[in-house]
């Protein structure tokens, strides 16, 4: 899938009115659907409990907190690119404190052309963290074969009488003229001991 065919699901938190109005220009459903407005942080935290979101925009202030704080904690979370929509006179500040967490900041007040630089730039950290929760569940997925054939091994030492070596050499060998994986055959032999 292309970039130009990917959607991203976007939180938007602002009571900022003018800010909310534009959202739907800003951010076109062909590419960003759904997007959600909340219009403070603790109803920001009952939608990120429902669901997760690809991109959270935060406009701080808010009227029951800055925001820094939601900031910091959904850009720590996984896979959720996070932008931080500050006052010009407080930008290097808080963007000293968030910059860290991996999340971005643009002052305000910003123009459309660079919003949308900014969500280019959300896109492409979007796509490079889509790209090592791949890697990670690779890694999982390898780990998890490892620890199934080791289980199966320890029941065919223990069941059959092979030494390691033998039980080794027999889940490669059925798994080779089987043609079917290594964590399949141990499942098998799980199953039948």
């Amino acid at each position: 899938m292309s970039l130009k065919e990917r959607v991203y699901s976007v939180l938007v938190v602002s009571a900022a009115e003018k800010l909310n109005t534009a959202v739907p220009s800003l951010l076109p459903e062909a590419h960003y659907q759904p997007v959600k407005i909340v219009t403070s942080v603790s109803a920001a935290e009952r939608a990120w409990s429902e669901r997760s979101y690809d991109y959270v925009i935060i406009n701080s202030p808010l009227p029951d907190d800055a925001g820094t704080r939601f900031a910091i904690d959904i850009g720590n979370s996984k896979g959720t690119v996070v932008l931080l929509l500050v006052r010009a006179e407080m930008h290097d500040e808080i963007r000293e404190k968030v910059v860290g967490h991996g999340v971005f900041t643009l002052a305000k007040p910003f123009s459309k052309p660079l919003f949308l630089l900014a969500l280019e730039w959300m896109c492409s950290a979007r796509e490079r963290l889509r790209k090592l929760e791949k890697k990670s569940l690779s890694v999982e997925e390898k780990m998890e074969e490892i620890r199934l054939v080791n289980r199966a091994k320890w029941l065919l030492i223990s069941q059959l009488g092979m030494d390691e070596p033998q039980a080794h050499r027999y889940i490669e060998k059925q798994a080779m003229d089987r043609c079917i994986s290594k964590k399949e055959v141990a499942r098998e032999i799980i199953k039948t001991y």
